[in-house]
């Protein structure tokens, strides 16, 4: 594989705070001959309405660890978007990042039983149209980074997949990405009191620029000012129960060649001891479960940027009411044009490529539609 993605990626300027997606300064613009990797499932909103919210946001998690693990590198400019995600990567990674995409859609085609689609749109094409690709790294931990993306451009790389232009094709029946430490073991999570809100907040045309203003009051509004920024996790990180509801989508992510049902049982004898372990609190030589558990809250992707703010938080009744207030009237103003998912708990979904590092990732959604119904509900 070749290091361009990944030397860029590590080349970015790092904002230590997340409002620093506001801000200009820290963006970088990606190179003119790169390529933007998006992808999302088809009715993704009937499939979470028929209780397949696991399987949808695993199979947009999918291509994250899918890249990640054919690139060799964690250093990846992405975005999780609920139902699909995107990915930025240099011309040299063309022909993997196309194969490993091709893979995915016919993996989750087969064992997921949903339709994923994908494209690989070329930056220069969506500059052409007047939109850019801008990124910044931001701070999620001392362990890992997020990315946060300003121009327009991945935006304009979804409508132009859902079109139909730059299509990545399935590869044959029976082809299989690499998806090693992908799991969704996690029990949803719940907030202590009150709702998880899912919210995608844009703004309105030709009021770009007093945005982060209006951004900042909604960041305000919910909650994170506060110690741990407004986050849904428990600081202790979170729970488990045995066996877990996501092991089936985990052995059918993670079988490789052995048969299905071989994996499932080595799933549920593994499982179990990593329920124990961390129900427990066993420390086993360098691995201590507590430490995992309160990273696994730290390296989780609550809050995000991609031309406007991506947040899913545990709010109160009082501060629900005043947060969607001050929406509402924001939106009434033509400042903004936002949209909600109010629901009673959250999915975890993980991308652990080694428990003994750190830099685990967890990608969290609303259970409920998540950013997929908040998507549609600003349309409407």
């Amino acid at each position: 594989m070749t290091a361009a993605t990944a030397e860029f990626t590590r080349s970015l300027p790092v904002g230590g705070e997340f409002r620093t997606v506001l801000e200009d300064g820290l963006y970088r613009p990606a190179p003119d001959d790169w390529l933007i990797a998006v992808s999302d499932v088809v009715g993704s909103r009937k499939a979470i309405a028929a209780g397949q919210y696991k399987a949808v946001n695993m199979a947009g998690v999918a291509v994250i660890s899918a890249l990640m693990n054919a690139l060799d590198t964690q250093a990846l400019p992405y975005i999780f978007g609920g139902d699909g995600a995107a990915i930025i990567c240099s011309p040299a990674d063309r022909d993997v990042v196309a194969d490993t995409l091709a893979k995915t859609v016919a993996w989750v085609k087969e064992d997921l039983g949903l339709t994923l689609r994908a494209a690989l749109v070329p930056i220069s094409a969506v500059r052409a149209e007047g939109h850019d690709v801008l990124v910044q790294a931001t701070r999620v931990s001392e362990a890992v980074n997020n990315y946060a993306f300003r121009g327009g451009g991945l935006t304009r790389a979804e409508a132009l997949m859902k079109a139909g232009e730059y299509a990545v094709p399935p590869a044959p029946p029976g082809s299989r990405p690499d998806l090693t430490g992908l799991s969704c073991r996690w029990s949803p999570v719940k907030p202590e009191n009150g709702k998880i809100v899912s919210i995608i907040i844009e703004p309105g045309e030709g009021r770009a620029a007093s945005f982060p203003q209006i951004a900042e009051k909604l960041l305000d509004l919910a909650g994170m000012r506060l110690p741990r920024g407004g986050s849904p996790m428990p600081a202790g990180g979170p729970t488990g129960r045995w066996p877990p509801e996501g092991l089936e989508l985990e052995a059918r992510a993670t079988r490789g060649t052995h048969p299905l049902a071989v994996r499932r049982a080595g799933l549920y004898l593994w499982t179990f001891l990593s329920w124990f372990i961390m129900t427990f609190g066993v420390r086993i030589g360098t691995f201590s479960a507590r430490h995992y558990k309160e990273f696994t809250s730290l390296n989780t992707d609550y809050r995000k940027f991609q031309d406007g703010l991506r947040i899913t938080v545990s709010l109160g009744d009082a501060e629900l009411g005043k947060l969607t207030e001050f929406l509402e009237d924001e939106r009434k103003a033509k400042n903004l044009r936002y949209g909600l998912c109010v629901q009673d708990s959250a999915i975890l979904t993980c991308y652990v490529p080694s428990v003994t590092s750190d830099s685990h990732f967890h990608f969290l959604d609303g259970a409920g539609g998540g950013y997929a119904q908040a998507a549609e509900n600003m349309k409407s």
